[in-house]
């Protein structure tokens, strides 16, 4: 980690768009407004209270605030915490801005990240549900999130104990990449015990969070973030839920924001299902297996081309290594037998055989009968 003492100065804007998103009371629409008011966060910073109030939802102890900003809020010193702590601070206006989140009617204006975000990680699902999950909604949690991990699907979840934490776990037991956001500040890793899995999320993917690094979960905090988990992915699977579990406030997110929702049922006689029950009976579609999400969201992937010119139609291509891409090379839309991968490649048949079933197994390609097999 480069020494912060020897970092250049952050730059204004940066000052001016973290001193204003840590104005208590000014929310992502209100800034919003405030923005296309004033041109800048520099410009609405440096209004006079009687201008700002003419801003709908702007009222007089608000506009207090914001002209009180730059004496009383330290963005300098919040922005030096985060160079120490390799926390990385996101503004809208940056290119690695999660670009999903920003199709959302209220993205935040600033993300405080710890780990990596990577372009893969747009071909997303969210993961959640109860805190307080049966042994079954765990299992299902680990292997769904792991199939889709394996699919090349990065899984996003809220590291909340119960289902998230399965989902998250899964994930990172099929070498995939996964997201928390937390409703706390990413230094503020809770629940407590979390610690270790909060490090091995960074290690594959990131820890995001709207609020200030530091920042103590607050009950209000959790539905809001909700709102960032459905934003940033293409759908949203809840995995058991109760009636008022907070993983219904997530799906509704996901709703309004034109997202897929999915649930998984369980037994009639189970409380913890009845939340997924009632999405079902509502609309969302009903998962048994891996293939019911990806069918669905499989024509939402845009075919991408690689730096080395190869063009990719489904997520999972994206991590495969030489090998499996040598194999996958060979196989057409259509039946395509093995002997014909074999003659392709040069490869022996048992290596070929192997990688197919990798290859299944990450759904890019499915088995029409004992020897031909298709891309998906």
């Amino acid at each position: 980690m480069d020494d912060p003492a020897r970092l250049p100065p952050a730059p204004d804007d940066l000052i001016h768009t973290l001193r204003l998103a840590l104005v208590p009371g000014v929310g992502p629409k209100t800034r919003r407004a405030l923005l296309d008011r004033f041109g800048s966060a520099e410009a609405v910073l440096g209004a006079p209270p009687s201008q700002l109030r003419e801003v709908e939802g702007v009222g007089p102890k608000l506009s207090g605030r914001i002209a009180g900003a730059r004496r009383e809020i330290d963005a300098e010193t919040e922005i030096a915490l985060c160079r120490r702590h390799g926390v990385r601070i996101l503004t809208d206006e940056d290119a690695d801005y999660p670009p999903l989140l920003r199709q959302v009617p209220d993205p935040p204006g600033v993300l405080f990240v710890r780990g990596s975000l990577e372009r893969r990680d747009e071909m997303a699902l969210a993961v959640v549900g109860t805190r307080h999950p049966t042994p079954y909604g765990l299992r299902q949690a680990e292997r769904l999130a792991g199939s889709l991990a394996r699919a090349g699907m990065t899984i996003i979840s809220g590291l909340a104990r119960g289902i998230d934490a399965a989902a998250h776990r899964g994930a990172l037991a099929a070498g995939g990449r996964t997201l928390a956001v937390l409703g706390s500040g990413v230094l503020h890793i809770y629940p407590p015990e979390h610690l270790t899995l909060a490090d091995e999320v960074i290690a594959h993917g990131a820890l995001i969070s709207e609020s200030p690094p530091r920042s103590e979960p607050l009950a209000g905090t959790f539905p809001q973030r909700n709102r960032l988990i459905s934003g940033m992915a293409l759908g949203v699977l809840v995995v058991e839920a109760g009636q008022h579990s907070g993983a219904l406030i997530t799906a509704r997110h996901a709703t309004e924001q034109g997202r897929e929702v999915f649930a998984v049922p369980g037994r009639v006689d189970d409380r913890s299902a009845r939340g997924c029950h009632r999405l079902i009976r509502d609309g969302a579609k009903l998962v048994e297996t891996v293939d019911d999400i990806l069918e669905e969201l499989g024509p939402l992937y845009q075919a991408t081309v690689r730096d080395d010119g190869q063009v990719v139609r489904h997520p999972a291509e994206l991590v495969l290594n030489d090998l499996e891409q040598q194999v996958l090379a060979a196989v057409g839309t259509g039946a395509t037998p093995i002997d014909e991968i074999v003659a392709q490649t040069s490869l022996p048949v048992p290596q070929v055989l192997s990688t197919l079933s990798v290859l299944e197994m990450r759904h890019v390609i499915r088995r029409l009968s004992g020897s031909s097999v298709a891309r998906v």
